[in-house]
């Protein structure tokens, strides 16, 4: 698979540009704030439906007009596919698929593959488990797509839910009587145990598949300095049974133990969306026990284990590397190089051009604000 030409229209710092695209290594080049990030977050938007940068869709229209356009021609197996995408803040975004509309943003999902690792990625380590969860997810829906809907399902769930508890919540706090404010959540509690048995069941065993491809890439980012391991954390315990009935049954039964705290703080507090995963350097965590250099590699390592994951699956994804040889030391940045060289089509964002390995020196694109020109 690859991106063959991007065409942006009203995107970030865009009003029109378009830029074709070739297999093998193209190396974006300009001064910060020129734009390269923009056209890599676009082709992530077009592979994921959501912003590596931010978690509104706002700021990707650029300021004074009232939508963004990002069009993307793919190449797969020698066939061509259109994607066309119309973001629009406050509104339900539009999607088409070569010139004809899709019922859902998300029936796009699936077109385009792609692995990007940016200097954000550092949250993955760093950062709340919401980050992590959405690592997994967004893996899961570029192995199996399905799992878009899935996800989908489980959201508008507890979002159903947790408004049912809040608002029985709120009643019992001015005096409101209590039984017939949470007379659905039952039928709630089904619906969460089945579609959230679902994501759990997707997310263990993407995350047993994840293991020997994270510590293989840790080794050789670092040097084999330490092992680099991930394990699942579920709420509901360590030893999870590994069939979708029993996950369930594994549900509803936490459900009715922490009954009376969700009800006492009117909010759901069982299901995959409380759910982490734990990273850890030799026997320690890496949250708060690794060093800057070590949460760097360990981030990285994750993008390239996805990256090798969806390669063993027969899977070509688009690999982009966004400001990453900046970070690194020369010997890293040696190795990361030598990682990626045969990549399917490799994009890389610089400000620097001796930043990157002469290995990866490929089609040069020099990028200034507003425009994108091809000169080698």
């Amino acid at each position: 698979m690859h991106v063959r030409r991007v065409e942006l229209t009203d995107f970030r710092s865009y009003e029109r540009v378009a830029v074709d695209l070739d297999p093998g290594v193209s190396v974006l080049v300009g001064q910060n704030g020129m734009g390269k990030t923009n056209l890599i977050e676009a082709l992530g938007y077009v592979a994921t439906l959501d912003s590596h940068r931010v978690a509104m869709d706002a700021p990707l229209v650029r300021a004074g007009t009232k939508s963004a356009v990002v069009r993307c021609a793919l190449v797969h197996d020698g066939r061509e596919l259109l994607v066309e995408l119309e973001i629009v803040p406050g509104r339900a975004n539009r999607a088409r698929l070569n010139r004809s509309p899709v019922r859902r943003p998300r029936d796009v999902l699936g077109a385009l593959r792609m692995v990007l690792f940016a200097p954000e990625d550092l949250e993955l380590v760093r950062g709340d488990p919401s980050e992590r969860r959405r690592y997994l997810d967004d893996l899961l829906v570029a192995r199996q797509p399905r799992f878009a809907g899935v996800r989908a399902d489980y959201d508008r769930v507890i979002k159903q839910r947790n408004a049912l508890l809040r608002n029985a919540y709120l009643n019992r706090k001015v005096g409101g009587t209590r039984g017939q404010d949470l007379s659905t959540l039952e039928v709630w509690d089904q619906h969460l145990a089945r579609h959230g048995a679902e994501l759990l069941a997707g997310r263990l065993e993407l995350a047993a598949a994840l293991g020997p491809h994270l510590t293989k890439a840790y080794d050789a980012v670092a040097a084999g300095r330490t092992a680099a391991a991930i394990a699942y954390a579920s709420r509901l315990g360590d030893s999870l049974p590994p069939d979708r009935p029993a996950l369930e049954a594994a549900i509803l039964a936490k459900l009715a133990e922490r009954r009376v705290a969700e009800t006492e703080r009117g909010t759901t507090l069982v299901g995959p969306h409380r759910d982490d995963l734990a990273l850890s350097l030799g026997d320690l965590p890496v949250k708060g026990y690794a060093s800057h250099g070590e949460s760097w590699s360990f981030a990285l390592a994750l993008r390239l284990a996805a990256y090798d994951l969806l390669r063993s699956d027969g899977i070509e994804p688009v690999l982009a590397l966004d400001d990453v040889f900046a970070e690194l030391d020369t010997t890293r940045r040696e190795r990361l190089a030598a990682l990626v060289s045969d990549a399917g089509q490799l994009l890389v964002t610089c400000a620097v051009p001796e930043d990157v390995p002469a290995s990866l020196r490929g089609a040069r694109y020099d990028v200034t604000t507003g425009s994108v020109t091809r000169v080698s």
